[in-house]
């Protein structure tokens, strides 16, 4: 854990508070390296730079729609859907199974050895000490035969350590996880380290490079189980600007009616709206959402009568 919490070579590096999701994860595919993440306003960008020349730099929340978002949006609904629950499942039974032959050739293989190693001992200890030269044949006999026993117990010992343990959760119940990661990954107070986290346990890399022909962004991203996923994104152009919905501010200029910031923001990701930038609503970008387009502040009313909309 200590190894992996540390941001250089192979390793992922401990998740951060940064809001690039990716941080730790990317690597360039032409030069190899990792792909370092650069908070700038108003945006963030994965950049490799081998021998100090920029080899690769792409933003990040301000692709339409983002590197982040889609790889981590998209593609984990594609792994915890109910077919790929149903496999990981079966897959991991499977694998159980293997592992549970294994162990039990190796068991009686040890039952052998220490059958042969007993019995090789009750010829020596049968010989008589003073026939020297059969002694000593029976004793190497013997020595062979415990060693035999050592070297499985050994193997034993190693497929036992190298096999995690079963999972105590029973099909359903990993379903039911599944079903809930939505929740979890929309909840307000789920932030940028715990959702780094669980990008973390479901990637693990992502080989990342840009098709200038395309104007696209290719991603490569392999998943824990072995399965390799290709994305293509289109490329921001320059000058480029994602600019949120119409209908998303008509209905802001409609809520500060009767909500203030903070419940604007629940209400927008409840009905699954985002903003410009692919991002969840919070009531800071509501805040900045309302300054930019000059909305007024939702104000109580002076007699208690709040009023409604439908």
């Amino acid at each position: 854990m200590v190894s992996d919490n540390v941001p250089t070579s192979r390793h992922h590096g401990a998740p951060k508070h940064g809001d690039a999701l990716l941080a730790g994860l990317v690597r360039c595919r032409r030069c190899g390296r990792k792909l370092t993440v650069r908070y700038t306003e108003p945006s963030t960008t994965f950049r490799a730079i081998p021998a100090g020349v920029v080899c690769l730099t792409m933003a990040s929340r301000v692709a339409s729609p983002s590197v982040d978002y889609a790889s981590t949006t998209s593609s984990r609904k594609r792994v915890v859907e109910p077919g790929a629950i149903a496999a990981a499942v079966e897959a991991e039974a499977q694998a159980a199974s293997r592992r549970d032959q294994v162990r039990d050739a190796l068991m009686r293989d040890r039952e052998a050895a220490r059958y042969s190693a007993d019995r090789a001992f009750r010829q020596y200890d049968a010989i008589d000490p003073q026939n020297r030269l059969v002694a000593a044949e029976l004793e190497l006999r013997w020595n062979r035969a415990l060693t035999r026993v050592g070297e499985i117990e050994s193997r034993i010992a190693a497929h036992d350590a190298s096999t995690s343990e079963p999972s105590l959760l029973s099909p359903i119940h990993v379903t039911a996880l599944a079903a809930d990661l939505k929740a979890v990954w929309a909840a307000p107070t789920t932030d940028a380290r715990l959702k780094k986290r669980i990008v973390r346990i479901v990637i693990r890399e992502v080989v990342a490079d840009i098709d200038d022909e395309a104007s696209e962004i290719v991603l490569l991203i392999h998943w824990v189980g072995g399965v390799h996923t290709e994305l293509r994104l289109p490329k921001r152009r320059r000058g480029q600007r994602n600019s949120t919905s119409g209908d998303i501010i008509a209905a802001v200029r409609q809520l500060v009616l009767i909500a203030n910031d903070d419940l604007i923001a629940g209400i927008l990701n409840r009905n699954g709206l985002v903003t410009g930038h692919g991002n969840r609503w919070t009531r800071e970008r509501v805040t900045a959402h309302r300054s930019h387009h000059k909305i007024p502040v939702f104000r109580p009313a002076a007699d208690g009568k709040e009023p409604c909309l439908t």
